[in-house]
Order: C-alpha cells, then structure tokens, then sequence
C-alpha cells in the first residue's frame, strides 16, 4: 500500500511555494518529501519538522542550526540546503534532491563490499566531513544511512541536524547522547565530549561495515553496544573476510582506537591515510570478494547503466506530464507556426483603393479597414512573437558586485532567478562579500536560469592575529573579520592574564594560514587559587571570607540535617585546599542542625541485637562493661528509650554483670 495517500502534505502547497509531490523517508525529527519548486521550476527535497516537535524550541533552534550549518559548506560531497523557513505548523528546510539510495540501502543489498568499492564510497564521504571540519563543523551522526549514493554515481553526506560548531561547547547538556549508539565513540558515550575525531570513528564503523556486511560492536540492547564501545577494540576486519589488506585493518584499526588522541584529527587527516593505504593495494587485493558478499547480477533486464561507484540500477526517468514518447524536457518558447499568408509586406502593398461603384463605397470602405487591422495585428504579433524569442524569456542579470552574499542572493531571487555559490579569494573584495557573477552584470539570463555567485574568502593567505589580553568573544570576532575559523578553547590557570581573555592561539600569532583555517584559543582562568574551608562557620562570615580570596559565592536552595549549629556552613563544593580560578564559583550549602531521631529502649536486650537497633538508626554505640562477670543483657542505656537525640550521637549501653 502507498503509505504516502495518508500522508496530509503530499499534493499540498507549502509556504506557498512548494509543492509537495511524494513522500521519501521518515525519521525521528522530520519527514523527508520529494516537491517541485514553484518558483524557480526545479526539484528538490523537503524535509519537514514533525508538527508535535515544533513547539519545542530546543529542536526547532537544532533544525535551523542545520540550515545555517551546510549553508557554509559549499562542497560537491554535501547535500546542499537552499531554503529554510515555516508554514502554520510545519518547520522545513529545502534541499538538493539525490535520486539514488542510501549506503544502507546498498549495503542490505550487497552484503559487504570489496575494498574498492568500499574506499571509493569512503574517500568522497571524507571529503565532506574535511570540508566541514575545517569549516569549524562536526556532524557528530555519521552513519550509512546519511550517505547518499545518486544514479549518477556521486556520494553525498547529508543530515548535518546534530551539527555543532567545533568552537562551541560540545559537551551533552541534557544528560541525553545525540546520535546513533553503533557509531559513537567512547568519549561521546563517556563525557558526551564531540569533536573531529568523533566522526572519524564513527567512519572507521562505516568502512569495517562496508567491508564485513556487519557492525563491530552488537548486542541485545543499547546498554551492551555502549559498553563494547568503551571497554572492547574494534576487531580487524580480515577476522571476517580472509585475504583482506593487512593495510585495511590497520586504516580501520586507527579510526576506531578508543583514545581520541591515537586517531587522525580530523577528516582530512583520515582521508590522506586512506589514498595512502590505497597507494599500496594491488589489484588482487582491492578486488578481494567478502564472503558476506550477496550475488548481484551482471546486468540489469532494461540494459541500464551503472553508476561508477557500485553496480546497481539505474535511476527511472519519468516524462512530464503531456510529452510525447522520447521527446527532450526543454524550456518552453513561444514559436510562430508557419503559414501560407505572404509577408506582411506584400499583404499591405495589396491593399491600395480600387475604383468602385457609389452604392458600394461604404462597404469598401469597412473592407479596407478591416484588411489593414488584420495586417497590423499580424505584424505585431510576430514582432512579439520575434521579441519574447530574443528578449522577452530574458532578464538582464541585476548588479550584485560587493554585496554581502545574504543581500546578494535575496536580489537575484526577487528576480526569479535561481543561486549558485562558489568561492575564491580576493585581497580587495571583504570576505562574505560578491567579487563575480556569472553572467556578468547586465547580462541576459532566462527568467528561471541560475546565476553563479562567487563570492570572496578574503586574501589567499591570512596572518594569525596576536590576541593576548583579548576578551574571548572579541577574539573570535577579530578571527571571523579576518576569515579565518574560532576553534576549541582551552582554559588554564595564568596569574599575569585577566580571567576571560586569551592568553595564547594555536597555531601562534604571526602564522600564516588559508582562510577557514581552525584557531585553537587558549583562555585564562585567573591566578590559581586555594579554596578556605568554611563549613561551620555562619553564613555571611563564610561568603565573605571566600569573596575575599577572590571567589564567587552561590548558596544551594534547600538546607541540609548535619552536625553543624543551624544556619551554618553544612558543607561546600569544592571542599577546602581544591584549587580554582579567580573568579570561580564555590557552592555553599546551610545547615539545618542535627536530624533529631527518637532512641528506642534496648534495656533488657541482647548486647548484639541493641547495637543493631541504634546503629540502624544512625547513633554511634558504645558498650560498657561490668568489671567482673559481664553478661550478654543490656542494664541501661546513656539515653532513655523514648527520648530525642542527634542523629549521630553516640549512645552508651551498659551490661549486666553475674552479681
């Protein structure tokens, strides 16, 4: 059954300018439609926001955090977003539509995969994640199901929605792991701390799955795949597949290593190591069949061809609606159809007065009139018809030199026409701002063609600026004017740098790097500090001893029961002689005085049995002794039975002795 006849946005117009046309996935957060851009007449995907999430400001901001993240990312290998926006309920992002499958789609229909194919998938997913790497982006849910693989044969990463930005903090804050437990590493699992090489392990999963048929790691439940990931190495995949390269398990084995710091840094570092493991392959073994590996035949029944990455059916190309068998889709023109009516030009020499008789003039005369209208009418419309051939299917291309890229696209886009961005560096055009188009300035473009921006990455080469004693949030300021990218901070102890400001970049001052080059930040934590202890002395006493050694003072919300005077320091967090920053909070929690417990009488009780009861309690026991012939039986007790004492007091009981 077509699930999609009960889907209520297929054949609806969203936003007025979408019109949705089928149904294509569905996940946890979205919806995923093929649609037809109204506007500019092209297709593409539409991935739709759930409507019951769309009130949950959390993962809406996540859902155009999306948009705004590949948005940067100008890549062959990246599934391009072209649109954000809302329509009533429904939060979506347009994007690039890939007829194909996805790499799970193959990988249930192969199997597993040779080494060839397996690294020719492998190298442009790579690619992508470099790209976004050095864009200062993880993708952080890199699995075979965001890999696309067109008819055409090309390999595109897409659903960047758990993107963050490598200079953001990227440690879990909601107690919840994002992603998907087969493709996380340890760290993520661990601290819930993603950077780069999160993505390079999750694409050592990918190629060990590619070239096995299976996982490293499975199990019952999510909690057994978790602990594999943090207590278990990734097995070498020649384990699984006999023959298989020594230098596929060692390219598997260093994506995988459950230390980040043993791992390449970053995409492109991994990428480099997989063309040089490739370097070393021959064909024998590039060619290797898995055992995993399901027949699949030679040639499809309709002779279609097969993309160069992996051999599997080609795309069905559908014809529009109302086109003959075998006709071309083209641009519609308006086209004069031939006729047997002599030019214009013989028609009006032919229509000079004849002599008539008297009575007939006025008929003559209607005769003559309506000949020269109909000649008039013919004339203009094939001069329109002339016009709207030459020009009228034309608009000239509007002058977006030195606009920013958001100003620029949004003009061409009033104008009907559709956006194209590549970059290139310019010492004279600001970075972000238009340096060319393509067609030029008032050039002639159709009405729904697209026009090529390129906009400038600043100069080809950038000098790292000195930040030192620079507040945080200017220093990334200064490093985006410049084109070049924030990248992780680092705090430390410095007692001659300001707390909050930069005491180092990585890589130095003065270093020349390329534009989008990740800039590590070091941030100063103050002078380091040794914490006073303060539990038990009053309230305002303790915070202002602590203010006065250079701390901050927060006092927990709720009182606690502990031995200390009511109102006092019951205790504090971090405790006394830690180390911390200047400036740093130290957490303060009052006491409530003693839990008052009411003492049971253990008077005439086992000694054993009454020690239980009051150490069960929370009273501290302490047993006395008749100095001759002490029996077993308690004969008094320090507290009556009956009476309140502090919790953790200590109770004295006294034996009976034989006399």
């Amino acid at each position: 059954m077509d699930t999609t006849l009960q889907d209520p946005l297929v054949g609806q117009l969203l936003d007025g300018r979408y019109r949705v046309q089928a149904r294509i996935a569905a996940g946890g957060m979205a919806t995923v439609y093929r649609a037809m851009d109204t506007r500019l007449d092209r297709e593409l995907a539409l991935k739709v926001m759930h409507p019951a999430l769309a009130t949950d400001a959390a993962f809406v901001d996540r859902f155009i955090r999306e948009a705004k993240s590949v948005a940067r990312l100008s890549h062959p290998n990246v599934v391009g977003v072209f649109d954000q926006g809302t329509d009533g309920t429904y939060v979506y992002l347009a994007m690039e539509y890939v007829a194909g499958c996805t790499l799970r789609d193959v990988l249930r229909e192969r199997g597993a995969l040779q080494p060839r194919a397996a690294l020719d998938i492998l190298e442009p997913i790579l690619a992508a994640l470099g790209a976004a790497h050095r864009a200062g982006l993880v993708h952080r849910d890199m699995k075979p199901e965001n890999v696309l693989i067109g008819d055409d044969g090309r390999v595109k990463v897409a659903d960047f929605g758990l993107v963050r930005a490598v200079g953001n903090n990227t440690t879990a804050s909601t107690g919840s792991l994002l992603g998907t437990v087969s493709y996380l590493a340890p760290e993520q699992i661990e601290n819930g701390v993603t950077d780069a090489r999160v993505d390079v392990y999750a694409c050592g999963v990918v190629l060990y799955e590619m070239l096995t048929g299976g996982k490293p790691h499975t199990g019952g439940s999510a909690a057994q795949i978790l602990y594999q990931h943090l207590h278990e190495d990734v097995a070498p995949p020649s384990a699984h597949v006999p023959g298989l390269a020594p230098q596929l398990d060692a390219l598997v084995a260093l994506a995988t290593s459950r230390d980040p710091l043993q791992r390449p840094q970053d995409a492109v570092a991994m990428l480099s190591g997989a063309r040089a493991a490739r370097a070393e392959l021959t064909d024998v073994q590039l060619d290797v069949v898995p055992p995993q590996a399901k027949e699949v035949p030679a040639e499809d029944g309709d002779g279609s061809e097969r993309t160069d990455v992996l051999p599997r059916t080609g795309g069905v190309q559908l014809p529009l609606p109302g086109a003959a068998e075998g006709e071309l889709n083209r641009t519609s023109r308006f086209e004069v159809p031939p006729g047997d009516a002599p030019p214009p030009s013989e028609r009006t020499t032919r229509l000079r007065p004849v002599p008539a008789a008297p009575v007939r003039t006025g008929l003559i005369q209607r005769h003559r009139i309506a000949t020269i209208v109909a000649a008039v009418l013919l004339v203009l419309g094939v001069g329109a018809g002339v016009w709207y051939i030459n020009y009228g299917q034309f608009t000239t291309v509007p002058a977006v030199l030195d606009m920013s890229q958001a100003k620029a696209e949004k003009t061409l886009h009033d104008e009907g026409l559709g956006v194209k961005v590549a970059r290139g560096f310019s010492s004279n055009v600001e970075r972000g701002h238009v340096m060319a188009t393509d067609p030029a300035t008032g050039g002639q473009i159709r009405g729904t063609g697209t026009v090529t921006l390129t906009v400038s990455r600043g100069p080809d080469i950038v000098t790292v600026p000195d930040l030192s004693g620079t507040p945080l949030a200017n220093a990334k300021r200064k490093l985006t004017d410049l084109g070049l990218t924030p990248g992780t901070v680092h705090r430390a102890f410095n007692e001659e740098v300001a707390r909050g400001t930069v005491i180092r970049t990585d890589p130095a001052a003065g270093s020349k790097r390329r534009p989008d080059t990740a800039v590590g930040l070091t941030v100063s934590r103050g002078a380091e500090l040794d914490v006073p202890g303060v539990v038990g002395d009053e309230r305002a006493d303790a915070a202002a001893e602590l203010r006065e050694a250079g701390f901050k003072v927060k006092f927990a919300s709720a009182p606690v029961f502990s031995p200390e005077d009511k109102g006092t320091v019951a205790r504090q967090s971090p405790g006394e002689d830690a180390t911390r920053g200047e400036g740093d909070t130290i957490t303060l929690t009052l006491s409530k005085g003693p839990e008052m417990i009411t003492v049971p009488d253990v008077t005439g009780d086992n000694v054993e049995d009454a020690k239980k009861k009051l150490a069960g309690l929370g009273f501290q026991v302490e047993v006395k002794k008749p100095f001759l012939f002490p029996q077993d039986e308690v004969d008094s007790q320090s507290v009556e039975g009956g009476e309140q004492a502090p919790k953790g007091d200590t109770i004295t009981i006294r034996l009976k002795g034989a006399l």
